[in-house]
């Protein structure tokens, strides 16, 4: 094909590729986008989206299970794991195509095969095996993602062993199931197949789950699952795992001693592997640590005209970070003038229930870097809503500085606060005190109010509690 020229290329249409394409596009930039496999990358497809569509489903399951405390009965409940998957897909499909829609709306072009640095701003495009284009660009982006992390000898299979793909369209629903991995993922997927009806035990190899939340409410959403019938275990390795016909038995050591769980499924949730590879990268000159590539807070990898964003590079692993990480990459070659990304300010959400959210320094971290600081704490059950909901289980937790007002982090427990953390992403970004928040008038009545109340306790004026 004749050599193409372009103000931007984009490797990779997921959540920061596709984003930073159409910002370019916004700002008079001439874009195409390459992609080897489905427009709306992993988030879309096989990750953020159809993971919340199964965990509705499960919601619906947890509902229909205690209809007697709301006034309703009904029998012969059951549901149809093929009908529950198939959903999924449909909201996964519907969104993703949206994004070849907004993409051609933009008029930015969309290139199918693998890309490859090949010479200082040139981009070579392969699909099975053959070359299908040569883009030239002064600013080449790299959005590639990132990929499953395998641990030796416990390789998925799709059959026996699961990674996150195959947990996402089961074909059977497993009795019971084993979790290598307690943070977002693992959690998620423990939470839905529990809620589904299935006997699930995690395992994590540190001392709590959810290792990167705040302590605290670690804790409690542990104490929460564990009433829910999950079984976990934490501070231990697996130490072997052998396949039956239908079963898989894994090997871990307690206390010194060596025990066997046998399950009918195993799924694998160890954190992710940066694609990193046949991408030309390290020839260019880009520096690779730990499959991930090295950038500041502008996406520039520190050779001229190449960038990164997304999972690809770095933590925290999360798809709306890689959004607004190809935001503020597209802007600063336009010309503008953005902040750099600041990691504090991004939220981390867990879909499990409770739900888990926050934002910036859990209190030990907030300690660790020198800070005097106040605490507040507001539970759910002390909010007319949540109770009115049937969701009195909860915790809203803020954590300041002690002499400047600065809320230096907050971390949430409970139902919909995934939904609210964004009030507290939006303070910390405005780099409001607390006094701001604590003039802020919250609808009453709301689960939201919870955060007023946590912000209120660290200065010992909380009203309902």
């Amino acid at each position: 094909m004749a050599e193409q020229s372009f103000d931007v290329v984009v490797v990779g249409g997921g959540p920061g590729g596709y984003v930073a394409a159409i910002r370019a596009a916004q700002l008079g930039l001439k874009t195409a986008v390459v992609e080897r496999e489905h427009l709306g990358g992993i988030c879309l497809n096989w990750g953020c989206i159809p993971t919340k569509a199964l965990l509705r489903s499960a919601e619906v399951s947890h509902m229909l299970a205690h209809l007697d405390e709301f006034g309703f009965s009904a029998d012969n409940i059951k549901f149809d794991l093929d009908k529950v998957v198939k959903r999924s897909r449909g909201v996964a499909k519907q969104l993703a195509t949206g994004v070849g829609f907004l993409l051609k709306k933009n008029k930015v072009s969309v290139v199918d095969g693998q890309g490859k640095l090949t010479a200082k701003n040139t981009l070579t495009v392969e699909k099975d095996g053959k070359t299908v284009a040569t883009l030239k660009a002064p600013h080449i982006i790299f959005a590639t993602g990132a990929r499953a992390r395998e641990l030796p000898g416990i390789e998925a299979d799709g059959k026996l062993i699961w990674n996150y793909k195959h947990a996402m369209v089961p074909t059977m629903m497993p009795k019971s199931l084993l979790v290598i991995g307690s943070g977002a993922i693992g959690i998620e997927f423990a939470s839905f197949y529990l809620n589904m009806g299935a006997k699930v035990t995690v395992v994590e190899v540190m001392d709590r789950i959810l290792p990167v939340e705040d302590e605290e409410i670690s804790a409690f959403a542990r104490k929460s699952l564990e009433k829910q019938g999950m079984v976990i275990h934490t501070g231990i390795a697996v130490k072997g795992v052998k396949k039956g016909a239908d079963s898989v038995t894994v090997t871990i050591e307690i206390a010194g001693k060596a025990q066997e769980i046998t399950v009918d499924r195993l799924i694998t949730a160890v954190g992710i592997v940066g694609n990193v590879e046949n991408l030309g990268l390290e020839e260019a000159g880009v520096k690779v640590e730990r499959t991930h590539v090295v950038v500041d807070g502008f996406g520039r990898t520190g050779v001229d005209g190449i960038y990164a964003i997304g999972d690809v590079a770095g933590p925290p692993w999360l798809a709306h970070k890689a959004s607004h990480e190809g935001v503020i990459c597209v802007e600063l070659i336009a010309g503008k003038h953005p902040h750099p990304l600041n990691p504090g300010n991004i939220p981390g959400c867990t879909y499990c229930r409770p739900q888990v959210a926050s934002v910036g320094l859990t209190e030990a971290k907030a300690k660790a870097a020198g800070h005097e600081v106040k605490v507040g704490r507001f539970p759910f059950i002390g909010n007319g809503k949540a109770i009115a909901m049937g969701e009195p289980e909860g915790l809203v937790k803020t954590v300041f500085d002690a002499k400047t007002g600065e809320l230096l982090g907050a971390h949430m427990v409970g139902a919909e606060v995934t939904e609210m953390i964004q009030g507290y992403v939006i303070g910390r970004t405005m780099e409001t005190t607390e006094a701001e928040l604590m003039e802020t008038v919250f609808p009453h009545p709301t689960v939201s109010e919870t955060m007023h109340e946590a912000v209120l306790d660290a200065f010992g004026r909380a009203i309902h509690f």
